[in-house]
C-alpha cells in the first residue's frame, strides 16, 4: 500500500554545526593550553607585520613621481608611466637575463649536493668522522657575505693570491678570473655552494632521522644493496622535503642574493653581474630616482609570486606535496 504524500512521514534534515563555532572553540581550548608557545609567537608575528607587511603600502610609489619632500602619500600619481620607463629601458631584458641565467644556475648547481652530502653522511657507521665533515661543512654558513667575497678576491688574486700563484708556477701567467665577465657567474656559485651545503644538508639529515627502521630492515632482509636501499629507502622519505626546498628556491629566483653579487662587481665584468638588485641600488640608492627603484622591486616580487604559485602547482599534480 502506497502513502500518499500528504499522509507520508516527515523527513528530518540534519543540519551541519557551525564550523567557525568548532574553530574557535579548538583556538581557545589551544590557547588557554598552549599560552606560553603563543607567548613566544607573538614577537615575532609583530617583527613580520612591522617590517614586513606595513612597508608593502608604501611600494604605491612605484605608481607616483615621488619625491621626499611630498612624502609618499603626497607626491604626484602617474599611473604605469614607470613601468612603461622600465620596459623600454634597453638595459631591462639584460638585466632579466642576468637574474634570471644566475639564479638558475645557483639553484641547479646547488640543489642536489646537500642532498647527497646528506645521503654520504647517513651511510657513515664511524660518528667523529660524521661529526667532523658536518662542523667543516656546516661552519661556512656564519661567515659573514663580506668576509666571503675578501676571501674570494685574495684566493683569486693574480699576484698573490693561492690559484694566481699556481698557475703563474705552470707557464699560464697571471690571469685574472674576476675581470672576466665570463667567469663571474661560476665564481657566484662556487662560494654559494661552498657556503650553503652543509647548513642545507641539515635539513635532509633530519629528514633521515625520522625514516622507518623497518624500512630498512625489511630492505636487507630483501637482499637490497646498499645502493638500492638508497634508491628505494633513502630518496622517496627526502622527496617530501626536497620538492618544498625546491619550491621555495624557485618562488625566490627572482630574488638572488645583492651583497655577493655587488661585491664581486667590477667594471669588467659588468655584463654578466649587473643584476635586478644592484641595478635597484644604483637607481633608487645612488640616483635617488626611487620611484623607478620600486617599480623594479614590485615587477622583482610579482614575477617571483607567480613562479612560485605555478612551480607550487606542478608540484602538487605531480607528486601531491606543496607548500599549501
Amino acid at each position: 500500500m502506497k502513502l500518499s504524500a500528504e499522509h507520508a512521514p516527515p523527513v528530518e534534515v540534519s543540519t551541519p554545526a557551525p564550523r567557525r563555532t568548532d574553530a574557535r572553540s579548538r583556538f581557545a581550548r589551544s590557547l588557554r593550553r598552549y599560552w606560553q608557545l603563543y607567548l613566544l609567537l607573538l614577537l615575532p608575528v609583530i617583527w613580520f607585520i612591522v617590517f614586513r607587511y606595513v612597508p608593502m603600502a608604501n611600494a604605491v610609489i612605484a605608481f607616483k613621481n615621488y619625491n621626499p619632500i611630498d612624502g609618499v602619500w603626497g607626491s604626484p600619481w602617474v599611473g604605469f608611466d614607470n613601468f612603461t620607463a622600465l620596459f623600454r629601458n634597453p638595459v631591462f631584458p639584460k638585466l632579466i637575463g642576468n637574474t634570471f641565467i644566475l639564479a638558475v644556475y645557483t639553484l641547479i648547481a646547488s640543489f642536489p649536493l646537500p642532498i647527497i652530502l646528506a645521503i654520504m653522511l647517513n651511510e657513515v657507521r664511524l660518528r667523529f668522522f660524521t661529526r667532523t665533515v658536518q662542523l667543516v661543512t656546516y661552519a661556512p654558513y656564519f661567515i659573514s657575505t663580506v668576509v666571503i667575497v675578501s676571501m674570494t678576491i685574495l684566493l683569486l688574486s693574480p699576484r698573490v693570491g693561492i690559484l694566481g700563484r699556481t698557475l703563474s708556477f705552470f707557464g699560464a701567467g697571471q690571469v685574472d678570473l674576476l675581470a672576466s665577465a665570463d667567469f663571474f657567474r661560476h665564481i657566484y656559485v662556487a662560494t654559494d655552494i661552498w657556503t650553503t651545503t652543509g647548513y642545507s644538508a641539515v635539513i635532509y639529515l633530519a629528514a633521515l632521522a625520522s625514516v622507518d627502521t623497518s624500512l630498512y630492515e625489511a630492505a636487507k632482509i630483501d637482499g637490497a644493496s646498499r645502493l638500492q636501499k638508497i634508491w628505494y629507502v633513502d630518496l622517496p622519505s627526502l622527496l617530501p622535503t626536497a620538492t618544498i626546498i625546491l619550491i621555495l628556491g624557485v618562488g625566490n629566483i627572482m630574488a638572488i642574493g645583492f651583497e655577493k653579487a655587488f661585491l664581486l662587481q667590477n667594471a669588467l665584468n659588468l655584463s654578466t653581474s649587473e643584476i635586478i638588485p644592484t641595478y635597484v641600488y644604483k637607481t633608487g640608492i645612488l640616483n635617488a630616482n626611487f620611484s623607478l627603484g620600486a617599480t623594479i622591486g614590485l615587477f622583482n616580487a610579482v614575477i617571483s609570486l607567480l613562479l612560485l604559485l605555478v612551480v607550487n602547482g606542478i608540484s602538487k599534480r605531480v607528486t601531491g606535496s606543496g607548500l599549501w
